[in-house]
């Protein structure tokens, strides 16, 4: 068994499937050590398929090592129960993905906010406070080792009308996350970013697309895979130069550029920053 305290060690929060399943399983194949943490511990369960465990025997045929950690981001108690176990396993935490996030069905539907079900309020919960939360626990580990980093996935819908005022307030959330958690972490050589995921090929957008061919035909070609925004979080973490990017957020279409990173078959997805807009800027002015 590989010593859990030589491997850069990292938590995935909700990689059942989506974007978490992909990220994790890029850290994996970069040799890390990854805590899957999830809802779905048996197919079928779920509406979709994917199970934290599949995610975690996936990484370990990457090369990686994969621990799948049964976990409700709604719940305080085993959200510290799951850090607590990476202290007293690991030793180390070095990447946090804060990706956990409660995703209504009605998300994508038309119409305003008022005729939804109110459970949309769920992302302000599983997707805002949890990543707080998360990040809670996570900074004291990092800080007593000199380095870290966190990470919140992100979209455009931070700063354009995207699905509604519940999933536009928990990007614009988390965005705000990164940048003030970096100002308190940044005497400790800790790192926050968030990153803006472009359209993502997922087992859920495919269910999307397949309903409306015709809507999503001039950007599926295109997608993201789950898997290039992992091999984005891994060269953050190599760069030497991390902490100038520390409390930003990036768009991950322009940091695949500037980290010389394709997608599969040597796809190099576009950023929408002219039709979406960009990342707002945000005052330096620091009140205490």
């Amino acid at each position: 068994m590989k010593d859990l305290k030589q491997a850069c060690v990292a938590v995935v929060t909700g990689a059942s499937r989506g974007a978490g399943r992909g990220i994790a399983l890029a850290l994996g194949a970069a040799g890390a050590t990854v805590y899957v943490t999830g809802r779905t511990e048996q197919e079928g369960s779920a509406p979709l398929p994917g199970t934290i465990h599949a995610t975690a025997r996936d990484i370990d045929a990457l090369g990686g090592r994969g621990i799948a950690v049964a976990c409700d981001h709604g719940d305080d108690a085993q959200v510290a129960a799951l850090f607590r176990r990476v202290r007293e396993e690991a030793g180390r935490l070095d990447i946090l993905v804060n990706n956990a996030t409660f995703l209504h069905d009605e998300l994508i539907m038309p119409g305003p906010f008022w005729q939804k079900p109110l459970e949309m309020t769920g992302i302000l919960d599983v997707g805002l406070r949890s990543g707080y939360v998360a990040s809670w626990h996570a900074a004291p580990m990092m800080i007593a080792q000199g380095r870290g980093l966190i990470v919140f996935t992100s979209s455009f819908g931070a700063n354009c009308y995207m699905h509604g005022p519940a999933y536009g307030a928990q990007k614009a959330g988390i965005d705000k996350f990164a940048h003030d958690m970096a100002v308190d972490l940044r005497p400790h050589g800790v790192a926050a970013v968030s990153l803006w995921m472009g359209p993502l090929r997922t087992a859920r957008t495919m269910q999307v697309w397949e309903k409306h061919p015709d809507k999503y035909a001039s950007f599926a070609p295109v997608a993201e895979t789950p898997e290039f925004t992992g091999r984005i979080v891994d060269a953050l973490y190599r760069d030497a130069a991390l902490m100038d990017k520390s409390g930003k957020v990036l768009i991950c279409a322009e940091a695949a550029l500037e980290y010389g990173i394709v997608d599969d078959e040597g796809v190099q997805p576009p950023s929408y920053r002219e039709v979406l807009g960009g990342p707002p800027g945000v005052h330096p002015a620091i009140v205490e």
